[in-house]
């Protein structure tokens, strides 16, 4: 492996650890309606589980109401029975062919708790960067160690993956911050 291949792979998958913290930090619903909420509940389509945007269009009638229109009538009730059952804590109603999902409010102590949670996703995002960070640095010193670069080579990567899980980790304080900006906003 080149010192080239590592960094590229390094930088990768910091990209991803951070591409996954904004996919989980998208499931944490505020009290808006968010379309994005329902993108990881799937449903029996034919036998296939699919995700509810592939059988229903998925639009916001308000702030607070997020409104599904199945693209087959007989996909409404299960599509409202695989949100009720969903970790959402929502109550779907219908209304002929159109599924209504209005979003509570969240009270003061259930922001704080989402808040914690928030920060633990963001915290997990920081390690799995930084168990990346440590793995490069570990192949930049057994390609040292194995007489293939010099120690300046080997030493200017080091200050450049660091130099990534710096800008990555900054991209998770970021991310983090605003989630919980977005979740004490009443």
């Amino acid at each position: 492996m080149t010192i080239g291949e590592i960094r590229k792979q390094a930088t990768e998958k910091m990209a991803k650890s951070v591409e996954t913290l904004k996919h989980d930090l998208a499931k944490i619903r505020t009290g808006r309606a968010h379309p994005g909420i329902l993108d990881h509940i799937r449903v029996d389509y034919y036998g296939t589980e699919m995700p509810i945007n592939q059988v229903a269009n998925v639009t916001l009638s308000d702030a607070r109401t997020i409104a599904i229109q199945p693209f087959e009538k007989k996909m409404a009730q299960v599509i409202e029975k695989a949100i009720r059952d969903s970790d959402l804590g929502v109550n779907p109603a219908s209304s002929g062919d159109v599924i209504r999902v209005p979003m509570p409010a969240l009270t003061e102590e259930r922001r704080k708790e989402l808040t914690k949670i928030v920060k633990h996703e963001g915290e997990n995002g920081k390690v799995a960067v930084r168990n990346i960070r440590r793995d490069a640095i570990t192949h930049l010193k057994n390609l040292l160690k194995e007489g293939e670069v010099s120690e300046d080579e080997e030493k200017r990567a080091q200050d450049e993956v660091q130099k990534m899980t710096d800008r990555s980790i900054a991209d998770i304080d970021k991310l983090v911050a605003e989630k919980e900006k977005d979740l004490m906003a009443v």
